[in-house]
Formats: structure tokens, sequence, C-alpha cells
């Protein structure tokens, strides 16, 4: 299993729509870098938020989870996270993996340097739809996160062979997911 590069990175998304809209080279002038680098690809957050509240002085559970928690925000240029709390938002782009790779995402250092720290499952072979992430902001201060701009880097693991079973194959609970979902539980 080896990490592929920006060419390959390129061919798949150009011949096999595997990243749409694709942004071939990295763009970087005035906003969070995003696009095409050496060895994975920086995606951009969009501009839909869900940031959570702790009004309802609720207990997160992942089984049994509430849209309460969440306030909705649209925005033009950033959203703001409350200190110690964080948001879901979901990506510009939209994935196809191919079934012989497997997909990490990993937080860009601008924000980490900031106190901000994107949590992302891998994207499994197969997997399709938008990816919703999770922002934490870990200071005690209000942070800014800037919609359309790079948030995370995926890394692109390319398997020594095709996978016995994809998520695609397994159905699973977040394949073609369009907008922020929210957890959930299969019954």
């Amino acid at each position: 299993m080896g990490i592929k590069p920006d060419h390959w990175i390129r061919k798949m998304a150009q011949h096999h729509g595997m990243i749409e809209p694709f942004v071939e080279s990295s763009v970087r002038a005035g906003v969070i870098s995003y696009g095409v680098s050496s060895y994975g690809y920086d995606i951009r957050i969009s501009n839909e938020f869900k940031v959570f509240h702790n009004l309802n002085s609720t207990v997160v559970d992942p089984k049994a989870f509430t849209a309460t928690n969440f306030q909705d925000f649209v925005v033009d240029e950033f959203v703001v996270i409350p200190p110690n709390s964080f948001a879901l938002s979901r990506t510009v782009e939209h994935f196809k993996i191919p079934r012989d790779v497997l997909v990490l995402c990993v937080g860009k250092s601008t924000y980490a340097r900031c106190g901000l720290i994107v949590n992302v499952t891998p994207l499994e072979p197969e997997w399709e739809g938008y990816l919703t992430l999770e922002i934490s902001n870990t200071t005690p201060l209000p942070a800014r996160v800037y919609a359309n701009e790079g948030i995370a880097q995926l890394l692109f693991l390319g398997g020594d062979g095709v996978a016995d079973q994809s998520y695609k194959d397994k159905k699973g609970k977040y394949q073609g997911q369009v907008g922020v979902v929210l957890p959930r539980i299969e019954k």
C-alpha cells in the first residue's frame, strides 16, 4: 500500500470523476489553500454549517442524536465557532472513491495552529458523496472558519489489491450523502 502522487490524483479526477469540482493545482493567493498538492488534495469547506450550542443542556449521544443542539448557518464569508465547541459542515467537493483506494483526512496546519481541529473518518473503498466534517474549536475564544477555502487534506492510499467488500457493497449508512449529515445508527 502506498500514497498516491499528484499525477495519479489528476488522472483519477479528470478521467473517472473521483473529485468534482476538481482544482488541478494549489490555489493559495489570499485564501487558505486548496487543490492538488504533491501527495494529496486539499479540500474546501462549503458555506453550510451546523454550529453546536448547549442551550438545551442535553447529553450528546451518538445513538440518539438530536438536531436541536445545532444552529444552521449559510454564510457568505465565514462562520464563528464558539469557544470549546464545534461545527459540522460538508466539503465543496463530491467524491467517488475507487475500490482499491482508502482515503485519510488530516487537518491543515493553518487551522491547527489556531486551535481548530478537523476530524473525519476514513473514506472507504467505493464510498461516494459529499464529506461531512467536524471542526472543533479547542480554544477558550471564538474562532472563524472560512467558507469555500481549504480546511483539510486528503491522502489517497492505494491497496495492493481490490477490497473484498467495499462501502458500497456493505450499503453503508453514509453512502451518497448530500448535505451536512448528523450521526446515524442503523436499525
